[in-house]
């Protein structure tokens, strides 16, 4: 489990125009993680 102020893991996801976006290429430019709950849950 990551604490706050602790590097986030390098990965790679796709976007919804189907291009890969990895976190490590993205080294140096701004970059904000959001993270939520599932959908339709009470979190």
């Amino acid at each position: 489990m990551l604490k706050e102020g602790d590097s986030a893991p390098d990965f790679t996801l796709e976007t919804d125009a189907g291009q890969k976006v990895t976190l490590s290429k993205l080294r140096g430019k701004p970059v904000v993680l959001f993270f939520y709950p599932k959908d339709d849950t009470p979190g």
